[in-house]
């Protein structure tokens, strides 16, 4: 999944205010709830609560913001793998996963 933006291209102020609205929006009740089935929302597997994280949807990478319809939770494997990649290319990967398996 190679990604036509990169980490520099983006200004390094509107990154930093980003990732500080993520981790604020940790702590809320909202994201208790969003997390509290334990249940990855790219792969379906559940894994507990305490081991999901929080990924954007659309990457800040690729100008994705923290708000909450750009944030799910996640297994720490899928969010390894997504890395920057638009939910397309994240499809797309997964469509070829299922077609390895079967």
């Amino acid at each position: 999944m190679d990604n036509f933006f990169d980490m520099g291209t983006m200004d390094e102020g509107v990154l930093k205010k980003e990732r500080k609205k993520a981790r604020e929006l940790r702590k809320t009740r909202w994201w208790q709830q969003k997390t509290a089935s334990g249940t990855c929302w790219y792969c379906g597997e559940k894994v507990g609560f305490h081991n999901l994280t929080m990924d954007h949807v659309i990457p800040l990478a690729r100008g994705g913001r923290s708000t909450k319809d750009n944030l799910v939770p996640c297994c720490k494997e899928c969010n390894t793998k997504k890395k920057n990649a638009l939910p397309v290319e994240w499809d797309e990967y997964m469509d070829e996963l299922k077609k390895r398996k079967e």
